[in-house]
């Protein structure tokens, strides 16, 4: 496209916005020869999950942020064109803004989390397996009062757990992660929690299985020169964050994971310190210095807590639990109920007479989901309208 005067100026003025609205950036480097003034929506996942070829010249998304010993920097595709950004990290909190929603940049080093055992008398929610559908899930989020209308945390001192999967699938999945960044932050400062477990969709994308990637991320990898899990590699402030993250979590009388525990473990007493701590230290195959082998290997395996699917007949695990097998599990665990996404299901329900709850309501197909939402003895289903339904 040819270029006038008056062009030439608007797109001035766009990238001068744009630096004032992250007012500590240091540089901005826009490598493109024009920035579109209108942003049109890209395609989505089609209703037989087949994706559709993204429009380059209308992709959007970022930022993925890199750290430095002196520097942060940031990129973004923009219009299907490379953005980079440069921060001092000392200037912290920082509001990135370019072509996406903005994002508020107040951490970039994080603790392992090695707590995994919570009670207290609070409200509890829990979901799984939001695949990039960021509209879907914020909906269901407003209208069941976990975030007000402008997306905020209004949980109070309430737990909120989501057992893995935010990635693959959809196309949405940077901006489910920066917000689920922000309100960890917003739940702590409240008083309460929020709990991202890894599913097998991180730990795929983390070592580099992109099978479930949506098209337009394979376009911004292209467009960023990166692979794509690098983009959530070392060194970065999302892929620090998620390797932080646990496996699992116990809260009250609630056990939750992505996929579930194999009645093994009690046969091995192993404990929930010695699963998530053999399974983090073996995360990343590329960031061993020895292959995972033994039990690190079999935790990464299908019946491990990532994979397993034996709470649930017929599906390509093994013969699956027993009864008396969840009843071990329960007592060697020292809980009630085991809450798991993972296997999907037209809504948030149980096996085993309530003992295992099942909470991947489906979301990955942008259509509905669902919540389970826990007040003392209290188990319901929060709807994607808001209105209680009986957990059956």
């Amino acid at each position: 496209m040819l270029f006038n005067k008056n062009s030439v100026t608007l797109v001035t003025l766009f990238v001068l916005l744009a630096c004032a609205a992250a007012a500590n950036a240091v540089t901005l480097t826009v490598a493109s020869k024009s920035i579109k003034a209108q942003q049109q929506p890209l395609s989505v996942l089609a209703a037989d999950s087949q994706p559709i070829q993204a429009l380059v010249s209308d992709l959007n998304d970022g930022p993925f942020v890199f750290k430095d010993n002196d520097k942060l920097t940031a990129l973004w595709v923009c219009n299907g064109e490379k953005v980079t950004q440069y921060f001092d990290p000392q200037t912290l909190p920082l509001v990135l803004a370019y072509c996406q929603e903005p994002v508020t940049l107040d951490r970039s080093h994080f603790l392992e989390q090695t707590v995994l055992e919570y009670q207290g008398d609070f409200s509890v929610a829990a979901s799984s397996d939001f695949h990039g559908q960021y509209q879907l899930m914020l909906r269901l989020l407003k209208n069941n009062n976990i975030v007000d209308q402008q997306g905020h945390w209004s949980f109070g001192n309430g737990h909120f757990v989501i057992t893995g999967d935010v990635f693959d699938r959809g196309d949405k999945v940077t901006e489910i992660l920066w917000f689920l960044y922000r309100l960890e932050q917003e739940a702590e400062q409240a008083g309460g929690k929020l709990h991202l477990l890894l599913g097998n969709h991180e730990v795929m994308v983390l070592n580099g299985d992109l099978r479930y990637v949506h098209d337009k991320y394979l376009h911004v990898s292209k467009r960023l020169n990166i692979a794509y899990q690098q983009l959530y590699g070392k060194g970065t402030v999302l892929g620090d964050w998620l390797r932080t993250k646990a496996v699992l979590v116990k809260i009250n009388n609630m056990l939750f994971t992505h996929g579930g525990f194999h009645p093994s473990l009690v046969t091995e007493q192993r404990s929930l310190q010695a699963i998530n701590q053999v399974f983090k230290a073996n995360l990343v195959k590329a960031e061993l210095t020895t292959p995972r082998s033994g039990w690190s290997e079999y935790l990464h395996k299908r019946n491990g807590p990532i994979w397993y699917r034996g709470y649930f007949k017929g599906s390509e695990s093994d013969k699956g639990a027993s009864a008396a097998e969840i009843a071990l599990l329960l007592k060697h665990f020292d809980v009630e109920h085991l809450v798991v996404g993972h296997t999907s299901q037209s809504q948030v329900t149980t096996r085993y007479q309530g003992k295992v709850i099942a909470i991947d309501s489906s979301i990955k197909h942008g259509q509905y989901g669902e919540l389970l939402l826990v007040k003392g003895r209290q188990k319901w289903r929060g709807s994607l309208s808001g209105k209680p339904l009986v957990l059956e």
